[in-house]
């Protein structure tokens, strides 16, 4: 007789861990909102302007032999674009844990984001926790970067990113914890050649910046579905090295513990806040501890919402507030990519 296996930690319903080792990221919420989650099927053909594709790029040298993989987004070629394009490698959140780089939340923004920034995006699939804890996510994130500069050189293929790419004008951005991967990332290649590519500009988009002490926003913010306290120290918890808190450098790059900003080589950064995101105040320690650090940072803030408010397109249908945030906050990453 088959023993039921038993449920030892679940995540506000996002993510459950049974006895066995098993892991089940099921949609929790109600069934008109599942899209935003299911996957997206990569069409080459461009579809509003945007084509997509799923590339297989080579092994990670880790003890799994994971597969690596991207996802692409490509811009309709228009009058305009009498030159090469940026290239924007794209960490997605989901607090390391839940989400993948297909999911319809991703897609809807990042084809939108392709088309009015003129640029090419790369979206790596990150392993995800607790199957696989940090730091594999950024692992995978440098490993996208080693694998653009392979076709740069001409040591990979790829003939999106060869024809159209400029490797002359490479950024990272992220969103979530995909935000810290985009520091940990621009961190570690700071003192690596990675030529024929140039990384310039690092866009962290509302970071999953904490510490071990609550901060005032945490303490005095309203939690929402998608972020309550609970589910950050948890997704967090699964997320870290056994035995870390969150004081950690993965998610706290200003403390203590790690290494110090000034001693950093790193591009040119645009940190991106809400003013209603439990974490904006760590957040703040992180955008003053880098200005203290002499680092080029400049700060957008999208006033009256929450974390990652762009991702629900739900409500980005049915409130013109929200979905004139996330026009403004793309227009923001526009001006900074023009700039650099």
């Amino acid at each position: 007789m088959m023993q039921e296996k038993k449920l030892v930690e679940d995540v506000s319903g996002w993510l459950r861990i049974y006895d066995d080792g098993s892991v089940d990221r099921t949609w929790p919420g109600p069934p008109e909102a599942k899209f935003m989650i299911d996957p997206v099927a990569p069409h080459e053909q461009f579809i509003q302007g945007v084509a997509t594709r799923d590339v297989t790029t080579a092994m990670i040298t880790t003890n799994e032999g994971s597969i690596h993989r991207v996802r692409l987004y490509l811009p309709e070629k228009t009058t305009k674009d009498n030159k090469k394009l940026p290239i924007v490698i794209h960490f997605h959140g989901g607090g390391f844990c839940i989400t993948e780089a297909n999911s319809y939340m991703y897609y809807h923004v990042y084809t939108k984001f392709v088309r009015c920034t003129r640029s090419i995006c790369v979206s790596p699939f990150l392993r995800r926790a607790p199957e696989h804890r940090l730091p594999a996510a950024i692992d995978d994130g440098l490993a996208t970067l080693q694998w653009l500069q392979l076709v740069a050189g001409g040591d990979a293929c790829d003939p999106w990113l060869e024809e159209h790419g400029d490797f002359n004008k490479v950024f990272l951005i992220g969103d979530s914890t995909g935000g810290n991967l985009v520091h940990e990332v621009a961190a570690r290649v700071g003192s690596v050649d990675l030529s024929p590519v140039r990384l310039v500009g690092a866009i962290p988009i509302h970071p999953g910046f904490v510490r071990s002490v609550r901060s005032r926003s945490e303490i005095e913010l309203p939690q929402s579905p998608i972020q309550t306290l609970d589910m950050l120290d948890k997704l967090l918890n699964l997320a870290l090295p056994i035995g870390s808190n969150k004081d950690h450098p993965f998610t706290r790059p200003m403390g203590a513990a790690a290494p110090p900003l000034d001693g950093l080589k790193l591009p040119s950064f645009l940190l991106c806040i809400a003013e209603k995101d439990l974490m904006r105040d760590t957040e703040m320690e992180y955008y003053e501890a880098m200005k203290k650090a002499n680092k080029e940072i400049d700060l957008f803030v999208s006033v009256g919402m929450t974390h990652t408010f762009y991702l629900n397109k739900i409500a980005m249908d049915v409130d013109p507030n929200v979905s004139a945030q996330m026009d403004a906050l793309i227009v923001r990453v526009k001006e900074f990519i023009e700039k650099h």
